[in-house]
């Protein structure tokens, strides 16, 4: 199909829009699902205790990796033909991790699961592409909405399929459903072909230069990576809290997921908003309600129905202050330009799950150490530090920042 036949005028048409919210869910969706099935997999594939949080690790560590060193190519390489491979190799970490046996072969999988599928990040930027300036924040607002739905619908889907069929299912039925998306990207997408001035090690090394030379990136990278480790620290900590002062089981604690997912709706407000010159207000909008959903956790830790009902609006207002402050920010990086776009998506993704990492190593430990009351304190001061460092910007020369 020709690219004229796709974007009329620059526009970007609403059918392509949601084929790119909908792969960016069903892929990004990949690093995820082993997050609720750490327990039957470690011990189907004959993984310790104290080494099951490998089977998140290396998945995680493979995406960073891939931010880093294959999300750039996007700006030197042909994007669909990137698209295209990297979809491939989602496909056998997949495959591979159906049928893993030990644990070598599962984890090896799990690394290129998440290397794979750093292609998401690959379309976000390729959907800024296509659209024009006006319709941008909102295409990359709904966009996101999609990828933020594949994060959450992720672990309450792994959860049910695995209490019928069994874990290795997911991962079988994933590689069947990227199959199946490869070859419909394949042949819908547009060509893509960026103007390369550089070639590849070069590329990677104007890293560094990108990251200390665009402020706007190191202020949204960091205003994410405060959110984001806080929304990882409480998804992290809120199953146990569920399973200790709730009863709830493994299917409980999916309907919460469930219903915790609510909050995505902010990810295309946010975008519409944010194209009427509204990011600013948003932006510390968002950390605001960051705060005061940890404040509300923090408040109310009972063990009544109430107090669930609370809980549950505090995971949906925490998930709306994400997701929202992703796509005002991506859409302020995208604002600078396309030539370096991959790369500036690359570094900006890496900060922030580098945050989210941290937050869930927080989360662990913080629970073990001193319960509830301690990780919701350390959830209310990582949005509160994003704050801080927010009011720091200088209104005249920021817009939008």
């Amino acid at each position: 199909m020709k690219t004229n036949q796709i974007i009329e005028g620059k526009r970007i048409s609403s059918w392509i829009m949601f084929l790119l919210a909908s792969a960016c869910g069903l892929i990004v969706a990949n690093l995820y699902y082993a997050q609720t099935l750490v327990g039957p997999i470690s011990v189907s594939i004959g993984l310790s205790s104290a080494a099951a949080g490998l089977i998140v690790t290396l998945t995680q560590i493979g995406y960073v990796v891939g931010l880093l060193f294959i999300v750039p190519l996007s700006d030197i390489f042909e994007n669909r033909r990137l698209v295209i491979v990297s979809l491939i190799v989602v496909i056998c970490g997949l495959l591979v991790a159906s049928f893993a046996h030990n644990a070598l072969s599962f984890l090896t999988a799990s690394l290129f699961i998440g290397l794979g599928s750093v292609v998401a990040q690959i379309l976000v930027p390729y959907a800024a592409h296509l659209a024009s300036e006006e319709q941008r924040g909102r295409v990359v607002g709904n966009v996101m909405s999609g990828l933020l739905l594949g994060i959450m619908f992720a672990r309450p889907l792994a959860s049910f399929i695995t209490s019928i069929w069994g874990w290795q299912i997911v991962f079988a039925f994933s590689a069947i459903v990227i199959a199946l998306l490869t070859v419909l990207l394949s042949r819908i997408l547009p060509e893509r072909s960026p103007s390369p001035t550089i070639n590849y090690s070069k590329l990677i090394g104007s890293l560094g230069a990108l990251l200390k030379q665009t402020p706007i990136l190191r202020r949204r990278g960091i205003y994410q990576a405060c959110l984001f480790g806080a929304f990882s620290l409480f998804w992290t900590v809120v199953p146990l809290r569920l399973v200790d002062y709730f009863g709830m089981s493994q299917q409980g604690i999916a309907l919460f997921a469930l219903v915790g997912m609510g909050g995505a709706i902010a990810a295309p407000i946010a975008g519409r908003l944010a194209d009427k010159g509204w990011t600013g207000f948003l932006t510390g909008l968002a950390m605001i309600i960051a705060i005061l959903s940890f404040l509300l956790a923090l408040l109310f830790q009972g063990h009544s129905t109430t107090d669930l009902i609370l809980l549950i609006l505090a995971a949906i207002m925490l998930d709306a202050a994400v997701s929202g402050n992703l796509v005002l920010g991506q859409r302020a990086i995208y604002s600078l330009g396309s030539e370096a776009r991959g790369r500036l998506n690359g570094l900006f993704m890496s900060i922030f799950f580098i945050g989210g990492a941290i937050g869930s190593s927080l989360g662990g430990w913080s629970y073990a150490h001193g319960g509830w009351s301690f990780t919701s304190l350390i959830g209310v001061v990582m949005p509160l530090l994003a704050l801080l460092y927010f009011l720091t910007v200088k209104r005249t020369i920021c817009k939008g920042r």
